[in-house]
């Protein structure tokens, strides 16, 4: 079995002492991953939840970012050989330490927008029934008016003859006194 010596600079332990990484900043970790012989970096975007154990040579940092709308954490050690390089992307500052509490609000945010989803794309009926209710509550909306249809023609002459010719039958439907 093969093992690999990472060789690790000094200047790099020096550089990432002086870092100082806290939660709520936004970093992107550089990762060394070899696949089939060859390295290659990618990188993890996210937001910092805890950094822990200080400047010790055991510190780690938790990151987490959502990725297809599914959040992913992970732990990554401060001083580690296959972390190439890591960028502070934004700063802010938090009240706490330990930023734990974002997992469940953004468990909640999602709930949230699946109700709104789900009331969104109800069937018709239970958008006819929404409509209904809404009219019983409020009495003082005006009921709906018609749609006329409209069409692309001019108005024509004989349309025009037909409004007075039914203003005439209704004077002589109603009785007249003599």
């Amino acid at each position: 079995m093969e093992t690999q010596t990472l060789k690790f600079a000094p200047e790099s332990v020096m550089s990432r002492k002086d870092m100082d990484i806290r939660a709520g900043d936004t970093v992107r970790v550089h990762l060394k991953i070899q696949e089939k012989g060859k390295t290659r970096i990618q990188m993890f975007e996210g937001l910092v939840l805890a950094a822990k154990h200080g400047k010790e040579p055991g510190a780690t940092f938790t990151v987490r970012k959502v990725s297809n709308s599914v959040g992913v954490e992970r732990i990554f050690p401060l001083y580690s050989p296959m972390i190439d390089k890591i960028e502070i992307v934004k700063r802010s500052n938090m009240r706490r330490s330990k930023l734990y509490y974002l997992r469940n609000k953004t468990t909640r945010a999602m709930r949230r927008k699946m109700r709104n989803f789900v009331e969104f794309f109800a069937s018709t009926e239970d958008l006819e029934k929404e409509q209904a209710k809404a009219l019983k509550e409020m009495p003082d909306v005006v009921e709906e008016v018609p749609v006329v249809e409209e069409s692309t023609e001019a108005p024509t002459e004989e349309k025009k003859e037909e409004a007075p010719a039914a203003e005439v039958k209704e004077e002589a439907e109603t009785p007249t006194e003599k």
